[in-house]
């Protein structure tokens, strides 16, 4: 199996060796930089009423392998999901849903470091701090794809919408059991596995999630091509997901597979399936 990077055709500007002797500090004093980026305050929890349709949407962009500098406030990666926020706000339009973006203090995973998974969780922390229980879905571009199912055991959130992820074979599933999960991945993607997110989605399955993985053919890692297909299914999952609107007819089939299930059934293509706009 080929070794996975995450989303960023730059080579990775600081080396292992690097990371092992960064100062403890400089984490300490970046983690407290990071956090919610953009979600409106509404004041503390319990200063509202609840609604039925409250919820947020939380949205993790790419990065780096390794590397302990923080992202450029213009990152590529961090704009690329820009389109996506936008169109999950209109497909929401008339539900109290919120969106932000999680802020990451560096811009690589940095092995057992895990940067952006303690980002992340963080992130969610400081949300149930401000909102208290209110639904999550997390979606996550290569690098934040990982993050995402990585967080995803956190008690707020109800899933997760990975595109194009960062699938390490090693990585635990266990945490998105009572999850629904679902992994788009374009066939020619040549940074991060569609293979791998298949696999991680039927892993995830026997662990005691609801998943399935799409098929987008013919786009690439960054989904420029087939551009509007990435951005609307994208929406059309996470208000379905939030229980706002119907899911793509094959995906709700998909979802609810039994756990023991490991064939083709929860392995959709996007252009054979019924339900999904092409």
């Amino acid at each position: 199996m080929r070794t996975e990077r995450a989303q960023d055709a730059e080579p990775p500007p600081r080396t292992a060796a690097a990371l092992r002797a960064a100062p403890p500090e400089q984490y300490e004093d970046a983690a407290r930089r990071a956090g919610l980026d953009g979600l409106p305050r509404q004041g503390g929890r319990g200063e509202s009423p609840a609604r039925a349709d409250r919820a947020v949407v939380m949205l993790l962009h790419g990065g780096r392998e390794t590397g302990l500098e923080a992202p450029p406030p213009w990152n590529l990666p961090g704009l690329r999901m820009r389109p996506f926020g936008r169109s999950i706000a209109r497909a929401a339009r008339g539900r109290d849903v919120r969106l932000t973006t999680v802020r990451y203090t560096h811009r690589g995973w940095n092995g057992a470091r895990e940067d952006p998974l303690r980002d992340t969780t963080r992130a969610l922390d400081a949300l149930a701090e401000e909102y208290g229980e209110v639904p999550v879905v997390l979606v996550g571009h290569s690098m934040g794809g990982r993050a995402a199912l990585r967080a995803a055991g956190h008690p707020l959130v109800r899933g997760v919408v990975g595109l194009a992820p960062w699938c390490p074979p090693g990585d635990p599933v266990t945490q998105l059991a009572d999850r629904s999960v679902v992994l788009l991945h374009s066939d020619r993607d040549p940074t991060t596995s569609p293979l791998a997110s298949q696999t991680t989605a039927t892993r995830a399955r026997r662990a005691g999630a609801r998943t399935c993985s799409v098929t987008i053919r013919g786009s690439d890692h960054a989904m420029l091509r087939r551009a509007p297909v990435w951005h609307r299914l994208t929406a059309d999952l996470v208000t379905g997901l939030l229980g706002h609107g119907p899911l793509p007819a094959a995906v709700g089939t998909a979802l609810a597979l039994p756990p023991g299930t490991t064939g083709p059934e929860g392995n959709l293509d996007l252009d054979r399936i019924s339900g999904v706009r092409p």
